[in-house]
């Protein structure tokens, strides 16, 4: 698995399955930097797990996590998700956001959020 289309695809087909903390383990370097739409930046991966580990803890109802659209360019991979789920804190939400991933190494360096507020 060497080309970016294929990483990507890997990720996608992981959190598809449910899977999402393992692919952020598999896929993700140690270094990265994670940002929800113009949020502060949150750096390296330990304080990234705890983030996600907190937010999948949080769902009470999942209903949909499916990729619209896959763009792969220079080192970057853009894929445009739908979302709906309930979570404790945010309540019910359905929405579409693109997830923006810059590679290093083979693994994901930095990865931004566009979503709606």
């Amino acid at each position: 698995m060497n080309t970016l289309i294929e990483k990507i695809s890997a990720v996608n087909d992981l959190i598809l399955q449910g899977k999402a903390l393992e692919a952020f383990e598999d896929y993700y370097h140690d270094e990265v930097v994670m940002q929800e739409n113009d949020n502060p930046l949150c750096i390296g991966k330990a304080l990234n797990r705890k983030r996600k580990e907190a937010f999948f803890a949080g769902i009470t109802e999942f209903k949909c996590a499916k990729p619209l659209k896959v763009a792969v360019g220079e080192k970057t991979t853009m894929v445009e998700w739908e979302l709906e789920f309930t979570h404790n804190d945010l309540g019910y939400k359905k929405f579409t956001q693109v997830a923006v991933q810059e590679w290093q190494e083979g693994k994901i360096i930095k990865e931004k959020f566009y979503y709606g507020n």
